[in-house]
């Protein structure tokens, strides 16, 4: 395999066996993996056992390595002649700054390619039986993150209501101001709600609400990034009894 290359390599939202093939060949072949502290350790654990693993783990306003830091060891590892994976939880271009590593390689002249992966919404969703997407509920899907650059700077208006899903990701420690952006902007307080936890990983849950009640919930309930919030009327979409059994135990505590 050829070296001085970069990919940017999704690694899907934990479950090894939703790994591309192209992924799962370059994890077990790079020389240096530079990685995620959200990449499960089943997929570690198919590193190459002769590569080099450097860590850049980001928690929330607490970056281990910043970005720049990041786009600095994969230009310089690949002009070692090295072949770099940066794995990434997720996909590389939805949420993980993939865009300003690839032109970070590009600029320094470096070959650089994207290895798409299952994004959290998407492998979240599946696992929960709950389509992002339903004739009868949505016909749009949009994608946010709760605390990128602060919630007052993200203009949501539009994104949720009637006949439209919203995905919201690194929303547990903004729920209530969350809750509180969409009813200013005319979401209704009713608005079903889903919040999937540790997609795809053991432990995982699925935990359905009304919108006015999300905050108080993630607490309750003691959520735990990563999680994705889910607002829309797919969330009725999804397994009827669990529904029925959420919705009623909701009903109860806000009459």
């Amino acid at each position: 395999m050829e070296k001085a290359r970069v990919y940017l390599v999704g690694a899907g939202p934990g479950d090894p066996e939703l790994l591309t093939l192209k992924a799962a060949r370059l994890i077990a072949t790079a020389d240096v993996i530079v990685h995620d502290g959200l990449v499960d350790d089943a997929i570690m654990d198919m590193v190459n056992p002769a590569a080099r693993l450097i860590s850049v783990a980001k928690q929330r306003s607490r970056h281990s390595v910043p970005q720049e830091g990041i786009n600095e060891i994969l230009v310089r590892e690949a002009q070692a002649g090295r072949l770099v994976v940066r794995l990434k939880g997720g996909d590389p271009f939805v949420f993980g700054r993939g865009g300003e590593e690839a032109e970070a390689c590009r600029d320094a002249g470096i070959d650089v390619e994207v290895v798409p992966g299952i994004s959290a919404a998407m492998g979240g969703a599946a696992e929960a039986m709950l389509p992002l997407t339903h004739r009868d509920a949505s016909s749009a899907v949009s994608f946010v993150a709760g605390q990128c650059k602060g919630l007052t700077d993200q203009n949501w208006a539009g994104l949720a209501g009637k006949g439209r899903t919203l995905v919201i990701y690194m929303g547990v420690a903004t729920a209530a101001d969350i809750t509180e952006k969409l009813i200013a902007d005319g979401v209704s307080p009713d608005m079903p709600v889903a919040v999937l936890e540790r997609v795809t990983r053991k432990g995982s849950r699925a935990i359905r609400t009304l919108l006015t009640d999300l905050g108080d919930m993630i607490g309750r309930e003691g959520v735990a990034s990563p999680a994705i919030i889910i607002v829309g009327e797919v969330v009725l979409k999804s397994d009827a009894q669990d529904k029925i059994r959420a919705f009623a135990k909701q009903a109860e505590q806000l009459v």
